[in-house]
C-alpha cells in the first residue's frame, strides 16, 4: 500500500507553467550575474529616494519646529507680560485702598471714590471696582468711563456663588483671590467675559472687607501684551477644556500653515489658557540649485515609483479578482449535491469535494492519496472495480460514455446504494492528460421514486382490470348461459337416447352412436368455450409480478377477444382482425398489454353505439412500424368508426382523471400511455380516412423461435 501522505507525482493544477524553450536555444553563461547586477538598482534607488526624503522631512522639521519654537517663546513672553500687569494692577488695588482708606456704609469717601475713577482711567481693563463690607454688601461701585455700565441688579451680585466662595477663600488665605470667568451683558444687548479679583481690607488684625475689581479678558490681551507679539498672530483665552473666551486677532497672515502653542495662565483662584496661533508659510527645501537638481532627480524616482505602484495595484486587484473566482468556485464546489473526484494518472485520489464524503461516509483525509481498494467498494464487487480502474489508468479504454455507468457504491455503516458515474478527462492548462474527474450521483432516492411509481401503476393497472370486469359481470353471466344451455340440452338428448336404446333391450345401432359421439364433442366445445371466457377473465384481474415474455401479436389479440367479444354482442360491433403474416413476437408484459388492448377496444365500441349498426365495425390489426423498416418494432392498431375527437378532448385526451363518460375514471387512457412508454414504446392517435379513429401503439420486437 503507498503511503497517503504521498504527493501526487503528475497531477498538476497550478496556473503558473515554465516557459517553454525551443530547441538549441541555451541561457548565457554570465546571466545570473547580470540578474544580479540589475537586483542592485531597485535597491539603490530606494536608497537614495529615502535618502532624499529623509532630508527633505528633516529640514521641514527643522523649518517648522523654529517656528514652533518662536510661536512657544512668544506665548510665554505674552503669559510674563499678563502677569506683569495683573500684579501691577493687584498693587494698585491695595494701595488705593491703603491711601484713600474704605469707605463705610453710612458714606463712602470722596477720596476713595476720586482714586477708583482715576485707576479706571489709567487701566482701561478694569471694568469696575467696587468696595464691599465684611457680608459681601455692596458699599461704593465704580465704572469704566471707556464701557457701557454692564446690566448686573443688586441682586443678582449678591447671589453671586462663585464670587462669594473667591471671597471667602480670600479672607482665608489673607492673600487676593480670582474667581472663574463669567459672560457679562451689557446695557446695549452685547457682553464679554471677565473674571473678578478679590482683595481682602483688613483693620488692624480684623477684617474690614473687599475690594472687588472687574477685569475684561478682551482688554487684557489688548492693553497687556506687547503690540510687537500679537501684530502678526492670534492670541486668545481658552478654558482647559478648549472653549475659546476672548480673542485679538494679528493684522494679517503670512502663509496658510498654521503653528499653536499654548501657555497656562495660573492665577490665584483660577487658571486660564493662553492659546496662540501664527500662520507662517510652507518651509522652503529649495535652498540652491543642487538641491532643486537633486529634488527633481527624486521626483523622476518618484514618478517611477509611482508607475510600479499603479502596476502593483493592477496586480493586487488581479490577484484580488482570482482569490475571489477560487473562493466562487469552491463555495459552488462544496454546495453541490453531486459528489466529485479527481484522480491521477496512476490511480491516485487528488481531489473530492464535502458532497462526495457525505455520500460515502468517509473524510477526505481517509481517501485522498489512496490507489489501492477504495474503502467505499463492495467487497463482491472489489474485483470487478479493480480491474474496470487498471483498464481506465491503461489508457488503452476508449472514452466513457457521456450518459455515464451505474455502479454501487458502499457506506461507512456497510449499507450499498446505486450511484451513477460520468467520468472525463482531466486537461489542464498546457492541454495534457494529467488525470481523470469524475461524477457521481446517489440513486436511492430516484430508485425509490421508481419503486413507488411502479407500485401504484400496479395498483392503479389493478382498479382498472377489476372496473372492467365489474362491468362486464351481466355480460358474462348472458355469454355463460349460451353454453351451458348448449351442454344442458346435449347431455338431455344424449341421456334420452341411451334410455330409449335400454329400452328397447338391444344394442345401440350404429346412427344412435353417431348422435350421441357428436352430442358429448359439442358438450366438450360449450365447455372449453365457457372455460376459455373464465381463464381470460382470471388471467386478466390476477395481479402478478412484472415479467416480460416473448408473445405473438396474434397470441395477445386472441387472448382478449372473449372478453371483447362479449362487448361486441352487447352492442352489435363487427369485430374485424387484420395481422400481417410472418412477424416476429413482441417482448412485453402480457397482462399489461392486454389491458391496454381491451381498454382501446372498448372506447371504440364505445365511440360507435350512436352511429348505425351496419357501420359499427371495429378493425384490430398488427403490422410492423412504418418508421422502422428493420422491422425492430411493431404497431398495434384499433381503428372505429365513429364520430371522432373533438378538438377540445383531444387537448385532454391522456390527462389522468378527465373524461366524458358519466361511469368513467378518466384512468383508462392515461394507464394505456404509462404501460406502453414503461415498454420503450409510443401511444397516439389520428384520424380515420372516412370517417372515426385510429388508436396506434408500439412495442419492441422479440427474437423469432
Amino acid at each position: 500500500m503507498a503511503d497517503r501522505r504521498a504527493a501526487p507525482a503528475t497531477m498538476n493544477f497550478s496556473p503558473i507553467s515554465l516557459p517553454r524553450l525551443k530547441p538549441g536555444v541555451f541561457f548565457p553563461v554570465g546571466r545570473p550575474m547580470a540578474w544580479r547586477r540589475w537586483s542592485l538598482w531597485p535597491v539603490l534607488i530606494v536608497l537614495v529616494v529615502s535618502m532624499l526624503v529623509t532630508l527633505v522631512w528633516l529640514a521641514g522639521r527643522y523649518e517648522a519646529s523654529q517656528v514652533q519654537g518662536r510661536v512657544e517663546r512668544d506665548v510665554a513672553d505674552a503669559v510674563a507680560d499678563i502677569r506683569l500687569g495683573l500684579g501691577r494692577d493687584m498693587q494698585s488695588l491695595q494701595a488705593l485702598q491703603s491711601s484713600a482708606g474704605p469707605a463705610s456704609a453710612a458714606a463712602p469717601p470722596e477720596a476713595w471714590s476720586d482714586a477708583a475713577r482715576q485707576l479706571l482711567r489709567e487701566r482701561r481693563e478694569l471694568v469696575r471696582i467696587e468696595s464691599r463690607d465684611r457680608s459681601l454688601r455692596l458699599l461704593s461701585g465704580i465704572d469704566s468711563p471707556y464701557r457701557p455700565p454692564p446690566l448686573r441688579s443688586e441682586s443678582e451680585r449678591l447671589s453671586s456663588i462663585e464670587e462669594s466662595l473667591t471671597c471667602a477663600t480670600a479672607r482665608r488665605t489673607g492673600t487676593p483671590m480670582y474667581s472663574p470667568s463669567y459672560f457679562m451683558r451689557r446695557q446695549d444687548g452685547l457682553g464679554f467675559e471677565v473674571v473678578e479679583l478679590c482683595v481682602p481690607v483688613q483693620r488692624g488684625l480684623q477684617p474690614a472687607g473687599y475690594v472687588v475689581a472687574t477685569f475684561a479678558l478682551q482688554e487684557i490681551l489688548s492693553d497687556l501684551v506687547g503690540p510687537n507679539i500679537i501684530r502678526h498672530q492670534d492670541i486668545s483665552f481658552t478654558e482647559p477644556d478648549g472653549t475659546r473666551l476672548a480673542a485679538r486677532h494679528g493684522s494679517t497672515r503670512r502663509g496658510t500653515r498654521l503653528f499653536t502653542a499654548h501657555q497656562l495662565l495660573d492665577l490665584p483662584g483660577t487658571a486660564l489658557v493662553l492659546r496662540m496661533d501664527s500662520w507662517h508659510g510652507a518651509p522652503s527645501v529649495f535652498p540652491n540649485v543642487l538641491t532643486a537638481l537633486v529634488t527633481f532627480m527624486s521626483i523622476a524616482l518618484v514618478s517611477v515609483l509611482v508607475l510600479l505602484s499603479k502596476d502593483n495595484r493592477r496586480r493586487l486587484q488581479a490577484e484580488h479578482d482570482l482569490a475571489e473566482a477560487l473562493a466562487f468556485r469552491k463555495a459552488m464546489e462544496d454546495s453541490l449535491v453531486t459528489g466529485l473526484r479527481a484522480r491521477d494518472l496512476q490511480g491516485r485520489i487528488t481531489y473530492i469535494n464535502p458532497a462526495f464524503c457525505k455520500m460515502v461516509g468517509f473524510d477526505s483525509h481517509e481517501l485522498l492519496g489512496h490507489d489501492g481498494d477504495l474503502p467505499y467498494w463492495p467487497p463482491e464487487r472489489a474485483e470487478e472495480n479493480r480491474r474496470r480502474q487498471a483498464y481506465r489508468i491503461s489508457g488503452d479504454a476508449p472514452p466513457p460514455p457521456q450518459e455515464g455507468v451505474e455502479s454501487v457504491f458502499m457506506r461507512r455503516d456497510g449499507t450499498r446504494f446505486p450511484v451513477l458515474i460520468i467520468e472525463a478527462p482531466l486537461i489542464n492548462a498546457q492541454g495534457l492528460h494529467t488525470g481523470w474527474m469524475g461524477a457521481f450521483l446517489d440513486l436511492s432516492e430516484q430508485r425509490r421514486i421508481e419503486e413507488l411509481s411502479r407500485a401504484s401503476a400496479e395498483r392503479l393497472q389493478a382498479t382498472a382490470r377489476l372496473a372492467t370486469v365489474g362491468e362486464m359481470a351481466s355480460l358474462l353471466s348472458h355469454e355463460l348461459n349460451q353454453p351451458l344451455a348448449a351442454i344442458s340440452s346435449y347431455a338431455t338428448g344424449s341421456l334420452n337416447l341411451l334410455s330409449h336404446e335400454n329400452a328397447r333391450g338391444a344394442a345401440p345401432d350404429q346412427g344412435t352412436v353417431q348422435d350421441i359421439s357428436m352430442a358429448m364433442n359439442r358438450i366438450a366445445e360449450q365447455a372449453e368455450r365457457a372455460g376459455r371466457v373464465i381463464r381470460s377473465v382470471n388471467d386478466f384481474v390476477r395481479r402478478r409480478d412484472q415479467s416480460r415474455e416473448a408473445i405473438t401479436p396474434r397470441a395477445v389479440i386472441d387472448a382478449v377477444m372473449p372478453l371483447i367479444g362479449l362487448q361486441a354482442r352487447k352492442l352489435n360491433v363487427e369485430v374485424r382482425i387484420r395481422v400481417d403474416a410472418g412477424l416476429p413476437p413482441v417482448l412485453c408484459d402480457r397482462t399489461m398489454v392486454e389491458q391496454v388492448l381491451l381498454n382501446l377496444a372498448r372506447n371504440g365500441m364505445q365511440a360507435m353505439a350512436q352511429m348505425p349498426i351496419p357501420q359499427r365495425i371495429l378493425e384490430i390489426g398488427a403490422r410492423p412500424a412504418v418508421p422502422d423498416a428493420r422491422g425492430d418494432w411493431l404497431e398495434f392498431r384499433v381503428c372505429d368508426r365513429g364520430p371522432g375527437i373533438a378538438p377540445d378532448v383531444e387537448a385532454q385526451l391522456f390527462t389522468p382523471f378527465f373524461t366524458t363518460k358519466s361511469e368513467g375514471m378518466g384512468l383508462g387512457l392515461s394507464l394505456c400511455r404509462t404501460v406502453i412508454e414503461q415498454h420503450g414504446g409510443q401511444l397516439g392517435h389520428a384520424p380515420q380516412p372516412g370517417a372515426g379513429t385510429v388508436f396506434f401503439f408500439t412495442l419492441p420486437a422479440g427474437k423469432k423461435g
